[in-house]
């Protein structure tokens, strides 16, 4: 097992207060509820596709948000650390710790067979996800749950979606802001007692699932000067201006048919594929990416259609087809040429 490294510069005793007992026989505990959590948070060098992890924490909670361990580490990069006004990890700090294949076993003994749970848990997954495909290796996480939909689901009286926020509305006093480990310990804290509210209502919970990376790309994407406030944004990608599609829109994909050039379509969740690599394949056979779903679009393509998204969710109210990753690869073999105008 490794050690817990710690930031010389910030040290941090993680204490998590006394912790109540599980709900009563009169509310029982949901049936379906996951069997166990791993509150995760990490640090890293930027927020660009080809960005690294240079701390990671991992809280083991049980069935009922009791926890069981934590563990730390720094990683080294490789590279510059990045925003470390924010993290405050120097090239000095990191330059003996390990690289990510390194801990791989060690943070997959702690991540196999629990939901990862996480602030803003696309951002800390996704970069995860793509630490594994550099290591060659398949992170054991099926499903993520994100503390910031959590505490809308629970219609939580919050000023803002910031972690700090969270942690105020339930007293978790927040010591060191961006250090990996105590984020993880506020972030457990405040879980907590929000899994409660969610069993005591039989509250489902919004599991997401999670697709391993397959196909991955590490090209450099271009960069914006980075400030604290805007550190964690809503999507762990940044935008990319695409090309406007030559060719109109034909409609709506008929179910059992070829993809058209021109056709509308959209992505939404995790995909097997880097995410920009299967859009720029879209892109490359004539079709039209599309950021969100309207009723223009011709196709949603989502390894999980009944998660509750935006965009699962305007595409049953227009009745948009709704196809997996493996099949629109398929149709990707085969794109009908757009109709001849006139």
């Amino acid at each position: 097992m490794l050690e817990d490294r710690m930031a010389a510069a910030r040290p941090i005793t993680p204490a998590i207060g006394r912790q109540p007992s599980p709900p009563e026989a009169a509310a029982p505990w949901p049936a379906a509820y996951p069997k166990g959590y791993a509150v995760v948070d990490v640090e890293t060098t930027g927020l660009a596709r080809d960005d690294r992890i240079v701390s990671a924490a991992v809280y083991r909670l049980d069935t009922h948000g009791e926890v069981e361990d934590h563990w730390y580490t720094l990683v080294n990069p490789q590279r510059d650390p990045g925003p470390v006004w924010i993290h405050g990890l120097t090239s000095d700090m990191l330059s003996t710790a390990p690289l990510f294949p390194e801990i791989v076993p060690e943070l997959s003994r702690r991540l196999e067979g629990r939901v990862l749970v996480a602030h803003n848990a696309m951002f800390d997954w996704s970069m995860i996800a793509r630490e594994y495909a550099r290591a060659e290796a398949e992170a054991p996480v099926r499903q993520r749950l994100c503390t910031i939909a959590l505490s809308k689901e629970l219609r939580l009286p919050l000023p803002n979606h910031k972690l700090e926020s969270l942690a105020a509305h339930y007293g978790v006093k927040q010591e060191h802001a961006h250090h990996a480990l105590d984020d993880a310990r506020v972030l457990a804290e405040a879980f907590r007692p929000s899994l409660r509210l969610a069993a005591q209502a039989n509250l489902r919970l919004p599991l997401l699932a999670c697709q391993p990376l397959t196909e991955w790309t590490d090209g450099p994407a271009p960069r914006q000067r980075q400030s604290s406030s805007a550190y964690r944004p809503t999507s762990w990608r940044p935008s990319r201006k695409r090309p406007a599609c030559p060719y109109p829109n034909p409609g709506r994909y008929e179910p059992g048919g070829r993809l058209v050039q021109g056709m509308r379509v959209a992505f939404s969740g995790d995909t097997s594929v880097d995410r920009e690599l299967l859009e720029d394949r879209a892109t490359e056979a004539g079709l039209h990416v599309a950021s969100s779903v309207s009723r223009l679009t011709s196709l949603l393509v989502t390894n999980d259609p009944d998660a509750r998204t935006s965009k699962t969710a305007k595409a049953t109210a227009y009745g948009t087809p709704v196809i997996d990753e493996a099949a629109f690869m398929q149709l990707l073999q085969d794109v009908a040429p757009a109709p001849a105008s006139g």
